[in-house]
């Protein structure tokens, strides 16, 4: 997951912005860490018949704003600190997007490519009766995040339920159509960020139409976000990449090609008769639009002075450094920061919540228009921030989001 601490880079992050805004030492030092956290063990019966116990957590970080939020991770190399900054991501996130929710995350170490689904169901039936008292549809309402999916997420509201004693299909967001899940979430990570991306062409007077496309991680939102430039604005998609390396064409890449290798042999690096490039490879491409979209801490100081884009659009959470931001942004390349250009996930996941909880469902054409509704309203007022106050997108953008949970904490006699 990178090299840097992924919660010290938060931290700094919003240290930056405190000194911004000159807010108090009592406001500094509750944003500075989550408001509360779980660490359990989960023992689940493998296949061999052996008991295995497993690590998981779940950080609330501020809930000034309303019930936290967030994604559960399924990673070998997952930690607590990794999912304290990731909570307090969503936390900003979601004051950003002026949702009435918190921040949140939870994460288990395991590798669930080695575990098989009857492994995975006990996992995740487990990790449900191990913080069923501290979620909850006014609690905090988990998602699908890295490597968990819709079935995933369906197991974990089934267990929520059995424990409760009534269908509770409000407690998870990212479940199946059919169980209260809603259209347009499947893709609606990267639909957030083509919106954003679309506006910050029109700014920067890049044409999409004939625009080239690289996406670092092809993974559930990487792979979305590659259709959808090609898809919405006809975009030149020349190089992707996955945990195994990456692979590029400076004419295009076949897509539907790609996914099916993708599919049918894990990586995308073993499509034929494609140029083989590494990840590092990937992020110094000479193309109008550099996608991360896989995990965190991947734009370094190191590696920034060599990036070429001329927008990047942060779909991964983190993938950029506070030392690599200042680099980026005196080379005049525009970043869309990553909790405003991930933001339609949990946008999307909002919009699950209010029909869960009306037992009333859009259409995808509904839940599309309220989604660039949102995320159009989000860049613009992060602009306008940048550009008054002279500042790099991020700080921009954390200015926003603090202030809003800052007076939230205020109004509440918190601080």
């Amino acid at each position: 997951m990178g090299n840097a601490n992924a919660f010290e880079v938060a931290q700094k992050q919003f240290d930056q912005c405190a000194d911004i805004l000159n807010l108090e030492s009592s406001v500094r030092a509750m944003l500075r860490v989550p408001m509360r956290e779980f660490h359990v063990w989960l023992p689940v019966r493998m296949d061999d018949g052996f008991v295995r116990v497993f690590q998981g957590f779940r950080v609330q970080y501020n809930d000034s704003r309303g019930p936290t939020k967030g994604g559960i991770r399924f990673h070998p190399d997952e930690t607590i600190d990794t999912v304290r900054a990731l909570a307090a991501w969503m936390t900003w996130k979601c004051a950003l997007l002026d949702l009435p929710l918190g921040g949140a995350k939870g994460g288990v170490i395991c590798n669930p490519k080695e575990m098989s689904l009857g492994e995975l169901e006990r996992l995740s039936r487990e990790y449900v009766r191990a913080v069923y008292q501290f979620i909850g549809p006014d609690k905090d309402i988990p998602a699908p995040d890295v490597y968990t999916t819709p079935q995933i997420m369906t197991w974990m509201m089934d267990e929520y339920s059995k424990v409760s004693g009534k269908n509770q299909f409000g407690v998870i967001t990212g479940k199946p159509i059919g169980l209260g899940g809603s259209a347009g979430r499947g893709d609606a990570t990267a639909r957030g960020g083509m919106y954003t991306i679309r506006e910050a062409a029109n700014v920067l007077g890049i044409d999409l139409s004939k625009a080239t496309v690289a996406v670092q991680g092809f993974g559930n939102a990487g792979s979305h976000a590659a259709r959808l430039c090609e898809e919405m604005f006809g975009c030149k998609v020349v190089a992707v990449s996955d945990s195994q390396g990456g692979i590029c064409d400076e004419k295009c890449l076949d897509l539907e090609a790609v996914c099916e290798c993708k599919l049918n042999t894990l990586s995308v690096v073993n499509l034929p008769n494609a140029t083989r490039i590494s990840n590092e490879e990937v992020l110094g491409l000479e193309v109008d639009i550099l996608i991360p979209a896989a995990l965190e801490n991947v734009i370094t100081e190191k590696n920034a002075p060599d990036i070429k884009a001329k927008i990047v659009a942060e779909l991964a959470n983190g993938p950029t450094t506070p030392e690599a931001d200042d680099i980026l942004y005196k080379n005049g390349v525009h970043v869309i920061p990553d909790f405003l250009c991930n933001a339609g996930g949990v946008t999307v996941s909002y919009f699950e919540m209010v029909q869960n909880a009306y037992m009333y469902f859009w259409d995808e054409k509904e839940v599309h228009a309220s989604l660039e509704k949102k995320m159009t309203a989000a860049y613009h007022s992060v602009l306008k921030t940048s550009q008054e106050y002279k500042l790099n997108m991020r700080q921009a953008a954390y200015v926003h989001a603090v202030k809003r949970v800052v007076e939230a904490m205020k109004s509440r006699g918190w601080v």
